[in-house]
This record gives C-alpha cells, sequence and structure tokens, in this order.
C-alpha cells in the first residue's frame, strides 16, 4: 500500500473515451500484476495496448515503477513514435523508452487482431533465452508452448529495420522467447497476454529448476507433447485471462486500488 507520498498525477479520465479508459484501468493494473509476480526489471521493459479504434496503443512512461503506473500514467503514441496524449509528471518529463518503442510498435502494426503486447527481463526467461536447447516440454505448463517462436539476438532493439524481422519471426504464436534477451507475448487481451506470461515465465522456472538438478530428465512422447499442446489453442477451451482476470482485480484492489487513477 502506498504510504500517501505517492506520485500523483492528474487525472486523464475526461480527456479520453470510456473504451480507451477501460484499456487504460486494465493495462495499469496488468503492470502492477507483473510487478507483484517478481516479472519487472526497474523501470524497463513494456506491457502496451492498442487503443481501441485507433491506430495507437500505450505503453509505460520511460521512468516509473511498475508499482507506480496508474490508468492516468501511461503514454499514448501512434505507430511513428509520436506521442498522442502525455500526462502530467509533477517534477518530471518522462517520455517513451526507444527499444519499447520498436518491439511494441512493430506488433501492433503488422497484426490489428491481437491487443495486447508484454515483454520482459526476468532471471528465468534470460536464462532460457541463453540455452541452445530453447524452452523444453518438459511440463504440461511448458507443452502448451511446444511451438514457442525464437527471435535472434542482434543487439538492443533499436533499429526500425528489426521490426519485420520481428513479426516475422514471431508468426501466428502468442509466446516467443528473444534469444539472449527475454520473454514476450501476446493477445487478443491484455488478461489473455499476462496469462501467456504468467504461464510461460512459470515454465521457464520449472525447467531451471530441473536442469539444476544434475538427473536425467524424463522425455515426454512427441505425441503426448503435440496433443497436450492443442488442448491449450483457443478453438478447444475458453479463451484465457476470463476467470482469472477478474479475481486479480479483486485482489490488486485489496492491496492497492491507486492503478484505476
Amino acid at each position: 500500500m502506498l504510504d500517501g507520498t505517492e506520485y500523483r498525477i492528474p487525472s486523464l479520465r475526461h480527456k479520453v473515451s470510456p473504451e480507451e479508459w477501460q484499456v487504460r484501468v486494465d493495462l495499469a493494473a496488468c503492470y502492477r500484476l507483473v510487478d507483484l509476480y517478481h516479472m519487472s526489471d526497474l523501470i524497463a521493459n513494456h506491457v502496451s495496448v492498442r487503443v481501441p479504434g485507433e491506430d495507437a496503443f500505450l505503453i509505460n512512461a520511460y521512468g516509473m515503477l511498475y508499482e507506480e503506473i496508474t490508468a492516468s500514467s501511461l503514454m499514448k503514441i501512434d505507430y511513428d513514435g509520436n506521442i498522442l496524449l502525455k500526462p502530467e509528471f509533477p517534477g518530471q518529463d518522462y517520455g517513451v523508452n526507444r527499444a519499447g518503442f520498436v518491439i511494441h510498435s512493430a506488433i501492433h502494426k503488422a497484426r490489428h487482431d491481437l491487443a495486447c503486447v508484454a515483454h520482459t527481463h526476468t532471471y528465468a526467461g534470460m536464462a532460457i533465452s541463453t540455452l541452445e536447447c530453447g524452452l523444453l516440454p518438459n511440463t504440461q505448463t511448458s507443452m502448451r508452448f511446444a511451438h514457442i517462436s525464437y527471435h535472434d539476438f542482434s543487439g538492443v532493439v533499436l533499429d526500425l529495420s528489426e521490426q519485420e524481422r520481428l513479426v516475422r519471426d514471431l508468426g501466428n504464436n502468442n509466446a516467443m522467447i528473444l534469444r539472449n534477451h527475454g520473454l514476450l507475448t501476446v493477445g487478443t487481451t491484455i488478461p489473455e497476454a499476462f496469462n501467456a506470461l504468467h504461464r510461460l515465465e512459470l515454465s521457464c522456472k520449472t525447467q531451471i529448476a530441473a536442469m539444476s538438478c544434475n538427473s536425467p530428465m524424463i522425455k515426454v512422447p512427441d505425441d503426448v507433447v503435440e496433443k497436450t499442446y492443442m488442448n491449450y489453442q483457443p478453438h478447444v477451451r475458453r479463451p484465457f485471462g476470463l476467470l482469472d482476470w477478474p479475481a486479480l482485480l479483486r485482489k490488486l484492489d485489496r492491496i492497492d486500488p491507486s492503478y484505476r487513477d
């Protein structure tokens, strides 16, 4: 719970549509949840969401901790990086991180079927990103990502020329490992992208734990892996996040509801 000295940003609720305000609240909640589940990296990394009905998306201001982010603190930018709506940051002049813009704008611009993009630098995700074997389908949870995408490292993502390769490598998957870098998930909704991120992070942690035991791991037959993977696909189940998101919001409201401001 913030103690009253929190960084207060004037509300933008009266300056945006009801639809935009709703995704602002959900995106702020997502940032708080990423932090709550230990997937944040100080002020680095990003979660973004498409603004309904616009060629624009919302992303965090570069300089705020995830635990500080509110619905009104989010930056609204277009696909070229122009700031369309900038919050008032008392005593600060925050902008948008260049690497975050390059990665997120690439996907939002190319994939209009997606609404949310999440990217992290966790110890587990970065560790798996350095392994030649990548993510192994060695648990039921990790089998959800049996066909995960990979993107080879070519330096900090600052060059717009890398956008085409990012989109190509992601393909139609909802998760991608950025080799020697971190994790990325996407979703048609914010809850869906967060659900994938949480499960992908858990998959990375369990693989590291299993490999650390220095004991042979059980290999699940390929046909069982494929069957399990198919059980996680959209056409055979309800959308991910549909049930857990309201419960997660209730959890946040009990801890600190200021994300809604």
